[in-house]
C-alpha cells in the first residue's frame, strides 16, 4: 500500500454504533479520517515505517463521545468559583462561605455554585440574613446546580435594588419574607436574579480564554469529543472561534442563539447570520435555543397539574403559547433548528403544540427540532415526539437514582408522575429519537457516569414502567443519535470508513463490565479529528 495509517488500533473490542458493522477488532486512522474498520488480521496492510499501532488489549474503542445538552464556557468559568457541590447542610454551606471568603480577600464578590437544593434540609432557611452572618459587608451570589435559583444577601440585593421587591418576568419571582415586607434572598429564574447578576465584573478575554482552556482539557479527560452547547452566553461562539483559528479547540461545538423572554421575533434573522457565520470544523452554529419553564425543584416548571407538595401551583412559562408559536415558525422558516428546555410536563406539552403550529403554517421538513430535559410528560404527548419526527434530548445523571438521596425532585412530582417521569423506554418504545447528554455544569460531563444511570435505573415504585437502557441504546444515544440530533451523521457518530477520526479507547471492556462500575472505567485516549488530545497509553 502507498499510503498508511498514522494510527492502528489493533486488539479492540470495538463498537462502532454502525448498524451494518456493530463490531470489529481494528480501526486504522489517516489524517483526520477513519480508512479501515475490521478484524486485526487485515489490518496488517495499514501499517507502514511511521504508523503508530495501539494494541488495546481486548479494551473497548468507542466512536467519540458526544454530550447533546452542554454548557462549556459558563461550566468552565465555575471552575474557579467557589464550589458547593459537597456541602450538605446549611451548616457546611456557611463554613464553605466562610473559608472561601478569608482564602480570597481580593475578590469583591462572592460567587458560590453548584449548591444543591437537597443540602437545605425541611424547615431551614437559607435567605439573606444568615448569609449576612456570614459575610455582611462582601456581595454574596450563591446559584443552584441547575443554575434556577439564586440566593443573596444583604449587600447584592442592595446593589440590585431588590430588597424592596419589584415586577418580574413572568415564570420569575423574587421570595419575599412576610415577616419584614421584604425579599428574602432567594430568586427564581433570570428575570428576578440578572438584575444583581448583571452587577458582578465580568471574567476578561484572557480569563475567558483560560477557563476555556481547562473545560476542553477535562472533555477531553472524559472522552468527549463533541458537545452540543445550549447557550451563546456572552457570545461564548467568539471565544471558541477564536480558540479554534489558534488551533486550539479540542472538543467540536455546535452553538445555537439564545432566544430570552424579551427578544423581539423580528430579531430572530440574527440567529441565520451567525449559522452563516459559524461553519468551521470545530465550532458550528445552527439553533436557537428558547427556555419554556424552570426546574420542579424551585416550582418553576411548567405542568399540566399542581404540584404535588404544592397544591394550587403549576408553576409557570416564560413564553406564552402565542409567543412561542411565533418564535418557533419564525425559526423554522429559517431552516433553523430549535432546542427548547421544558422540565415539566406543562412546558413539554406547550412545546410540542408549538411544533406542531410549525408545520401546519410551514409545512413539515427535516427540522430535528428538539425538546431538552423532558423529566415529566403526560401520557396524551408520549406519542407526539415520533409523530412529530421531535427529538428527545434527555440527560440519564438527572434522574435521581432512588428516593432515599435526598432529592426534592420525586415529592415535587408526587407518586402520581412517577410512571411518566424521565420516561427513557416508554418514550423509546413510542418510537421516539433519544439523545443523551450531561447538562454540565449542572451534572457532571463524565460519560460514563450517564451510562451507569442508564443502565441502574430502577422504579420508584411497584407497579412503574422499568425506564433503565440497554448498554448499547445508551451508548448510540451518545454516539450515533447525538451526532443525528445536529444533523451531523454523515460525519460523525460512528465508527465507519471514511468518518471523521473522533474516537475514545476506554481502560475495559464496557460490554464485560458490571453495570455498578460502569461509572469507574476510564478513558485512557480521546482522539478529535486525528489528534490524540488526551492519552495514558
Amino acid at each position: 500500500m502507498s499510503t498508511y495509517a498514522d494510527y492502528l488500533f489493533t486488539n479492540a473490542a470495538v463498537f462502532t454504533a454502525d448498524l451494518a458493522n456493530p463490531r470489529a477488532e481494528a480501526v486504522a486512522v489517516r489524517g483526520n479520517r477513519i480508512v479501515f474498520v475490521g478484524r486485526s488480521t487485515a489490518a496488517a496492510e495499514w501499517q507502514g515505517p511511521h504508523t503508530e499501532v495501539i494494541d488495546a488489549g481486548g479494551r473497548s474503542l468507542l466512536p467519540g463521545l458526544i454530550d447533546s445538552h452542554f454548557h462549556l464556557l459558563w461550566g468552565s468559568l465555575k471552575l474557579d468559583k467557589l464550589r458547593l457541590d459537597e456541602a450538605e447542610s446549611l451548616d457546611a454551606i456557611a463554613a464553605a462561605i466562610a473559608a472561601y471568603a478569608a482564602a480570597n480577600p481580593q475578590r469583591e464578590w462572592i460567587e458560590g455554585v453548584q449548591l444543591k437544593y437537597s443540602a437545605i434540609s425541611a424547615g431551614a432557611r437559607l435567605d439573606r440574613w444568615f448569609l449576612d452572618a456570614i459575610a455582611p459587608d462582601r456581595p454574596v451570589y450563591l446559584t443552584a446546580f441547575d443554575g434556577h435559583t439564586v440566593w443573596a444577601n444583604s449587600e447584592a440585593m442592595r446593589r440590585g435594588d431588590l430588597l424592596g421587591g419589584r415586577e418580574v418576568a413572568p415564570g420569575s419571582e423574587i421570595v419575599m419574607d412576610a415577616a419584614s415586607g421584604t425579599a428574602s434572598g432567594e430568586l427564581r429564574e433570570p428575570g428576578a436574579f440578572d438584575p444583581v447578576r448583571a452587577l458582578i465584573p465580568p471574567p476578561t478575554e484572557a480569563e475567558r480564554r483560560a477557563a476555556l482552556r481547562k473545560g476542553l482539557a477535562l472533555c477531553a479527560r472524559h472522552g468527549l469529543t463533541s458537545v452540543h452547547n445550549m447557550d451563546n452566553w456572552n457570545d461564548g461562539i467568539a471565544v471558541y472561534a477564536a480558540l479554534e483559528a489558534l488551533g486550539e479547540m479540542s472538543v467540536r461545538v455546535y452553538v445555537p442563539y439564545n432566544i430570552e423572554p424579551e427578544t423581539p421575533v423580528e430579531k430572530i434573522v440574527e440567529a441565520a447570520e451567525l449559522k452563516r457565520r459559524y461553519q468551521g470544523n470545530y465550532v458550528r452554529a445552527g439553533a436557537v435555543k428558547v427556555f419554556m419553564d424552570g426546574v420542579l425543584e424551585s416550582y418553576t416548571a411548567l405542568m399540566v397539574d399542581d404540584y404535588a407538595d404544592q397544591p394550587g401551583n403549576r408553576g409557570g412559562a416564560l413564553h406564552t403559547a402565542a409567543r412561542f408559536n411565533a418564535i418557533a415558525a419564525a425559526a423554522d422558516r429559517l431552516e433553523l433548528q430549535i432546542f427548547v428546555h421544558a422540565c415539566g410536563d406543562g412546558a413539554v406539552r406547550r412545546t410540542l403544540d408549538g411544533y406542531a403550529h410549525v408545520r401546519r403554517v410551514n409545512g413539515p421538513r427535516d427540522s430535528r427540532h428538539r425538546v431538552e430535559h423532558i423529566e415529566v410528560i403526560h401520557p396524551d404527548d408520549i406519542a407526539r415526539f415520533a409523530e412529530l419526527g421531535v427529538i428527545a434530548s434527555m440527560q440519564p445523571a438527572h434522574c435521581p437514582p432512588t428516593l432515599h438521596t435526598g432529592d426534592v425532585w420525586p415529592n415535587r412530582a408526587g407518586a402520581g408522575r412517577w410512571r411518566h417521569s424521565f420516561a427513557w423506554q416508554t418514550l423509546r418504545e413510542a418510537g421516539a429519537r433519544q439523545a443523551y447528554g450531561s447538562d454540565w455544569p449542572v451534572a457532571t460531563m463524565n460519560p460514563l457516569v450517564g451510562l451507569g444511570c442508564g443502565l441502574l435505573r430502577q422504579p420508584w415504585q411497584a407497579g412503574d414502567p422499568v425506564q433503565n437502557q440497554p448498554l448499547e441504546d445508551l451508548i448510540i444515544g451518545y454516539t450515533r443519535a447525538a451526532a443525528y440530533a445536529e444533523f451531523q451523521e454523515d460525519q460523525k457518530g460512528m465508527i465507519r470508513t471514511g468518518m471523521l477520526a473522533d474516537l475514545v479507547l476506554l481502560d475495559a471492556d464496557l460490554f464485560a463490565t458490571p453495570p455498578s462500575a460502569i461509572e469507574q472505567v476510564l478513558p485512557v485516549l480521546t482522539m478529535v479529528d486525528g489528534r490524540a488530545v488526551f492519552r495514558q497509553v
